[in-house]
């Protein structure tokens, strides 16, 4: 039953979502950074209930207040990274335009890639890890300045459940650097959407959000530690059980 419903879930994704790229690669031309960012928005919604519907993966928030005690700042989102759901659901989650930071070689994936290189956002070669760097850096100010949030995956890449991958320290010195209040994101979606995973499990997933890490008179390092620290303890009280034979 969960392969069928899977099944049901990726016809949903693969027929929705071409339709869909041609339609915003015709009017984005035409159309501001923010009204773009609302239709890539509605699609997010759109595979997040397709989700529902067809798997039964559910999702709550805890911390929205944290969300709201910030909502005029500048901010650096800073999120555990386990599954391709909280890429997409975080679209509907956060209130402000989001700017994401990704490896540029998503800009390569057929009507996906196409769109996401329209919005504006951080693509990054991770072959130049100093280069990179520096783009996130002056991009990111620049984003910030603007009113949108930034949001980085420290950990880099997408990792199992019960797992810990050392944090990479860009998205806190780009807090430092820019004076942003940081917002740190535990999540444990990788339980129920596995990375490069074809099933995906009914459940509830949890989205639990810190409270804000200001970065005035901190240095980047002293953030960083801060983020890992919260981030890590709060996945251990959300998901003990991934983390029970560790």
């Amino acid at each position: 039953m969960i392969w069928l419903r899977s099944l049901l879930f990726l016809i949903s994704l693969v027929t929705y979502t071409p339709f869909y790229a041609v339609f915003c690669l015709i009017t984005f031309p035409f159309l501001n950074e923010h009204t773009r960012y609302r239709i890539i928005q509605f699609w997010g919604r759109s595979i997040i209930f397709f989700l529902e519907v067809f798997c039964g993966v559910r999702f709550e928030v805890l911390g929205k207040e944290n969300i709201q005690a910030v909502i005029d700042q500048p901010v650096v989102i800073l999120s555990k990274h386990q599954s391709a759901w909280e890429t997409i659901a975080f679209l509907q989650i956060f209130p402000k335009d989001l700017c994401y930071v990704f490896k540029r070689e998503l800009l390569w994936i057929p009507f996906f890639g196409w769109v996401i290189g329209l919005l504006n956002m951080i693509h990054i070669n991770r072959s130049d890890a100093g280069g990179s760097a520096i783009s996130v850096a002056n991009q990111g100010k620049e984003r910030l300045k603007a009113g949108k949030w930034m949001i980085l995956f420290p950990e880099g890449t997408r990792t199992p459940i019960g797992s810990h991958k050392p944090y990479r320290k860009g998205g806190a010195r780009l807090a430092g650097l820019t004076g942003a209040t940081i917002l740190p994101v535990a999540h444990n979606a990788g339980r129920y959407w596995p990375r490069n995973s074809f099933l995906k499990y009914p459940g509830l997933i949890t989205v639990s959000i810190g409270p804000s890490i200001p970065s005035q008179g901190k240095s980047g390092d002293q953030l960083h530690e801060a983020v890992e620290t919260w981030i890590e303890g709060e996945m251990r009280r959300i998901d003990p059980a991934a983390y029970q034979a560790k």
